[in-house]
Order: C-alpha cells, then sequence, then structure tokens
C-alpha cells in the first residue's frame, strides 16, 4: 500500500514539474529568462520560507556554509540557467526527453565519486542512454538546434545537484534545502539580466504564469520528497519518467509541437536504458 501511495505522489509530482516548465517557457516569451529567474526564485525562496518556519526550523542553518552545500548551489545554478534557457529556445519535449537521462548521470557519478559498486551491464545500459540523447540531440545533422545544449547543461546540473544532496548534511530538512536552491536563482537571474538588459515589467498574463509555476514547482518538490519517503526507492523512482509523457502532452496541446521520430526513438531509449538501470540496481542491493 506505502508503494502504490508513493507512485501515485511521484506521477502527481512529476505532472507537476510539467507545468511548472509549461507555465516558465510561455513566460519567457514576454519576459528576459534573467528576469523569469529571478522572480521564479523569489517565489519558490519565500514558499520554502514559509513552510520551513511552520515545521519550527531555521531558515539560516549553519550548515548551509559546508562544502557539499557550496556544491550544489553551483550545481543550482548550473540547472536552472542551462534548463530554462533550453526549454525557452527549444521544444518543451526535446528538453524533457533529455531530462530523462538525468538517473544515468546520477549512477555514474555515483560510481565514480561515492564508490558505489556497478556491473558491467549497468554500464553498458547507461552508455546505450547517452546515445538516446545523442539521437534527440542530432549534433552535425540538419535537425541539429544548438540551443539544447543548454537542456544537457541543465541535465548535467540535475545530477550534479542530486548527488550534492546525497553528500548534503543530514541536519537540513528538504524544506530548508528548497529554501538556498531557490535563493540561487536570484543572483543567476540577476547576473544574466546585467549582461542581456530589458528588463520589463511583467504583465497581467505573465505575472499569473510565475506564480502558477512557483506554486507548482513548490507542490511538486513536496510531493517528490513525499514520495520517496513513503515508498520503496526502487519502486517509486522509475515513475519519475512520466514526466515526459506529461511534456509530451502539454507540448502538443499548448506549444502545437510536433516530436518527431528521432526525438521519440531517442526519448524511448533513454528510459528503457534508465528503468533497466534502476531494477539492476534494485537487484544488486536484494543480492
Amino acid at each position: 500500500m506505502e508503494n502504490i501511495r508513493g507512485s501515485v505522489l511521484m506521477v502527481a509530482a512529476m505532472a507537476g514539474f510539467a507545468l511548472e516548465d509549461m507555465f516558465i517557457k510561455r513566460a519567457t516569451q514576454s519576459l528576459p529568462v534573467g528576469e523569469v529567474l529571478m522572480i521564479f526564485g523569489l517565489c519558490g525562496m519565500l514558499a520554502f520560507m514559509v513552510l520551513t518556519r511552520m515545521r519550527g526550523q531555521r531558515i539560516v542553518h549553519p550548515a548551509v556554509l559546508s562544502r557539499p552545500m557550496i556544491v550544489k548551489a553551483v550545481m543550482e545554478v548550473m540547472v536552472r540557467l542551462g534548463y530554462t534557457v533550453g526549454i525557452a529556445l527549444t521544444p518543451l519535449s526535446n528538453a524533457s526527453a533529455i531530462l530523462q537521462a538525468t538517473p544515468l548521470v546520477v549512477v555514474a557519478g555515483a560510481a565514480l565519486l561515492f564508490g558505489e559498486k556497478v556491473g558491467p551491464r549497468r554500464w553498458s545500459a547507461i552508455l546505450i542512454g547517452f546515445v538516446g540523447v545523442l539521437i534527440v540531440l542530432r549534433p552535425g545533422m540538419e535537425g541539429f538546434v544548438p540551443a539544447a545544449l543548454f537542456t544537457v547543461m541543465g541535465m548535467l546540473g540535475f545530477a550534479g545537484r542530486d548527488l550534492a544532496t546525497r553528500a548534503a548534511p543530514p541536519v537540513l530538512s528538504n524544506m530548508q534545502l528548497g529554501i538556498y536552491g531557490f535563493a540561487m536563482l536570484i543572483p543567476t537571474g540577476g547576473a544574466i539580466l546585467a549582461y542581456t538588459g530589458g528588463v520589463a515589467v511583467p504583465g497581467t498574463a505573465a505575472a499569473g504564469q510565475l506564480l502558477a509555476a512557483s506554486a507548482f514547482g513548490v507542490a511538486a518538490y513536496w510531493g517528490l520528497t513525499a514520495a520517496m519517503r513513503i515508498g520503496e526507492v526502487a519502486v517509486v523512482t522509475p515513475f519519475r519518467y512520466t514526466r515526459l509523457i506529461f511534456a509530451l502532452i502539454l507540448g502538443v496541446l499548448v506549444f502545437g509541437e510536433r516530436p518527431d521520430a528521432a526525438t521519440l526513438i531517442g526519448a524511448a531509449i533513454i528510459i528503457a536504458s534508465g528503468v533497466y538501470t534502476l531494477v539492476r540496481q534494485r537487484r544488486a542491493r536484494q543480492g
């Protein structure tokens, strides 16, 4: 029963993240990316500050200056800068497909950085998954979009953030981590805005889109955290891939996207490789 609840929460969280992406992409159509990052970061930070205080926890904790947290802060910048620019300049379905390779990078990083055992079969699945990413990107081919490399940057940042979170001081709660993660978006967006210029007063539609993105993002973050705590990690984690399904649906309905065969084939390879890696990981731990 716990695994069912965890799986449902994970699917709901992925739907929330897909909606967050959609609203951010809509907001970037009328506002500079740097400004979107600043407002989104401020809204998310304030929301997590409220949640942290409701739990009776400190907003500013000394552990925030630990090395893993500094690395995590750098990764947060990489995540939001790369992925936000990626979804602003490329189809939502393509960006989401590339993002699905994050668990593969996390497994590879855990083996290289933390010494976790990864056998030849999982290494092979990881390499096949990266081939799927190349199929979506199509480097050197007619359909290649250079801006998609920002999404790859964001995907690597997501993986680095997950690895840094593993090493983060246990004394910090997920709500506190949320504060510091969103807080990093404010100076990042400010730096981009200082370089590009073009600050604009958000209209009613853009303001609503940013508020909706923040609300769905915070709710999805809570759902993800709850899912990982309620169910077995090996059972609920594969449901992360439902994010791509939601992104494909939103891409078609909201932005009129038509994912081509290369995108769908590449996404299928990435997901199959990721699920296989998770299954092998579960069996290795049980053995």
